[in-house]
């Protein structure tokens, strides 16, 4: 959310909000699902980090241009968070033990982004037609955390690091996640990277 807000030149002010005081928080009951993030637009509120970026998405003309294209970004969307899953039940739940076993299984998760890429446009784009989308941002987001998990990770993945190299260099987004507050938010509430 934070890398297509600041690509689309969306302002937002960012409440942080630490797990002890969410704990503690008594307005924890407004939270749909009693879960963080939350997104407040004048009196709109919602929750859910992936509808979160479909209204982001929606609103700043990332969903493509055809019903269509906005079906694969949808799946490709779903792929990714496919793999979100996997790498939170790692960082939470089985980091100790199974970090060499999800870096082993990693190339056959990423192998199917690379074939996304390479079937639009032979990887020079994006994921789905020819303009960034929220599922960009997702899946780069995505990938930057596992360059941290493994840096090496993409090296056998030609055309997703160059991928991330061209989304993340794009000069709004570029300056935000080089700027402190980026860089000093960790990665994982749990401190594990």
């Amino acid at each position: 959310m934070r890398m297509l807000m600041a690509d689309q030149c969306v302002d937002w002010k960012e409440d942080v909000v630490t797990f002890d005081n969410w704990l503690k928080d008594l307005k924890k009951d407004a939270q749909v699902f009693g879960q963080l993030p939350g997104f407040k637009d004048g009196d709109f509120k919602m929750y859910q980090s992936n509808a979160i970026l479909r209204h982001l998405a929606r609103n700043h003309g990332l969903y493509g241009k055809t019903p269509v294209e906005a079906a694969q970004i949808d799946m490709v969307n779903d792929g990714v968070e496919d793999l979100r899953l996997k790498y939170v039940r790692l960082i939470y739940q089985n980091y100790e033990n199974g970090k060499e076993d999800y870096i082993k299984a990693l190339s056959t998760e990423l192998g199917y982004f690379e074939h996304i890429l390479c079937k639009n446009n032979e990887g020079k784009g994006f994921l789905v037609g020819d303009q960034i989308s929220f599922a960009d941002y997702n899946l780069v987001d995505l990938l930057l955390n596992h360059q941290v998990l493994a840096p090496d990770c993409l090296s056998g993945f030609p055309l997703l690091s160059a991928y991330v190299t061209r989304i993340t260099s794009r000069p709004k987004l570029e300056a935000f996640l080089s700027s402190d507050a980026h860089k000093n938010r960790p990665i994982n509430g749990n401190g594990k990277q």
